[in-house]
């Protein structure tokens, strides 16, 4: 996390907790940089848990591990904090922020393959446009009608 605050980036960082069993939540938050003077506390991007993370784990954890990022030896009621590239921020946030409010297991499948295969200046700008807008729904919404057509 010090790296990203000495270089004037966006710092970002993975909050994890085991609740149970089977049963991890993960979120995304944004915290206070040189590069987000505005940003005087920590500011929540995304989570997700469940069902819902249970579909896309697989993927965030081999995104994460490729981060040297582990999770495995997570306890039942222990939690912890991991700093986040602000690429992998940006494209765990997006589906986190996507997925949250879906029902649909094959609609939810499509919207995660198409942000993984989401350049990075694309997932910045839907996640920017998610965050900053006056209605984000709307945003999402058609996201959602973007990547789950396909």
């Amino acid at each position: 996390m010090t790296q990203a605050i000495a270089s004037g980036r966006p710092a970002y960082e993975l909050r994890s907790k085991q609740r149970g069993p089977s049963d991890l939540e993960l979120e995304v938050w944004q915290v206070p940089s040189t590069a987000t003077p505005e940003l005087k506390e920590p500011k929540r991007v995304a989570g997700l848990s469940g069902h819902k993370l249970l579909i896309v784990e697989g993927s965030v954890l081999r995104k994460l591990k490729a981060e040297k990022v582990s999770l495995a030896k997570l306890k039942k009621g222990e939690s912890r904090r991991d700093a986040l590239s602000e690429d992998l921020a940006m494209a765990i946030g997006l589906l986190f922020k996507l997925l949250a409010p879906m029902r649909n297991v094959s609609f939810m499948e499509n919207c995660a393959r198409g942000i993984d295969g989401m350049a990075r200046e694309e997932s910045a700008y839907w996640l920017g446009m998610a965050m900053h807008r006056r209605n984000p729904r709307r945003v999402l919404a058609a996201l959602r009608l973007l990547l789950s057509a396909n």
